[in-house]
């Protein structure tokens, strides 16, 4: 009697995945256990890093390193949305293949990454299996590196063409972390930096809620292990002649001191002799 196996060819064929991980920000020491492991079992990776040593370093963790870096082509015409949906679309095309794909980003792949949020949406509504594993952000490292507690006062996050392009409220008496400001006003997505008379525009609009000689910290943090941070101060006046790169980011302390709630917490107050009452 011939035996009759019960699964189809479609049920033995290997299914893909997809992994966006984290490399951190400074070169092989922020790299989790985990992160690495992804890496390491994949069939194929994918790389979006900052520096072409890293890519060289992470050739020696799989044998299979994809760059998406030539995606960007020469920079100059080339929006950078449609280089983000060419990525999704070469990484979805070996997960539906069959492979185990990791995508490897600098720093956190869900900060300021586009496509890794997109991939994982498409792998999971085609039925893929899809994860995130978060590294260390230049947010972590900025926190460390300027010696500043979210906690404290408060901290808000904006990417610097938000305050232009909408009416994006400000808490001066928070501090203030200002990304991709060597970019701020462009709307083409195909310059990699805009000049001083577009800082100029940010200015304009961070001196409603700060005054002109309020201290701007501009910040890189450090991507190799032999590396230190940099760290500048300018007044903000001056923020539109100095030269400010993609990778840096703008952090303004806060400009006034925190208001009492007086209101609230005579609530409060009169809440906890309720608490406190034996009746």
């Amino acid at each position: 009697m011939t035996s009759v196996s019960l699964t189809t060819p479609a049920d033995s064929e290997p299914r893909g995945s997809i992994a966006c991980v984290g490399l951190g920000m400074t070169l092989g020491s922020h790299l989790s256990p985990l992160a690495r492991s992804h890496i390491q079992q994949a069939d194929v990776v994918f790389a979006a890093l900052s520096d072409a040593i890293v890519e060289v370093w992470l050739e020696h963790l799989h044998p299979d390193v994809r760059s998406l870096q030539p995606y960007y082509g020469d920079g100059k015409n080339k929006s950078r949305a449609v280089t983000y949906r060419e990525w999704v679309e070469v990484m979805m095309a070996e997960v539906r293949a069959g492979k185990r794909v990791c995508a490897v980003f600098y720093g956190h792949p869900g900060i300021f990454a586009w496509s890794p949020h997109e991939v994982i949406k498409v792998a999971r509504a085609e039925g893929f299996q899809a994860h995130m594993e978060p590294g260390i952000s230049a947010e972590d490292c900025l926190y460390a590196d300027l010696g500043i507690d979210p906690g404290r006062l408060g901290c808000q996050h904006y990417e610097a063409g938000q305050l232009l392009f909408y009416e994006t409220p400000i808490n001066p008496c928070a501090c203030l972390v200002l990304w991709q400001v060597g970019l701020v006003g462009d709307r083409s997505m195909t310059r990699f930096s805009t000049g001083p008379e577009y800082r100029q525009v940010l200015v304009d609009v961070l001196s409603r809620d700060y005054p002109l000689d309020h201290e701007v910290i501009i910040y890189r943090g450090a991507t190799l292990p032999i590396e230190q941070p940099r760290i500048r101060h300018v007044a903000l006046r001056d923020l539109p002649a100095t030269d400010v790169s993609a990778e840096e980011t703008v952090v303004l302390q806060p400009a006034s001191p925190l208001r009492a709630n007086h209101a609230v917490r005579k609530r409060l107050a009169a809440l906890d002799r309720v608490m406190a009452s034996p009746n």
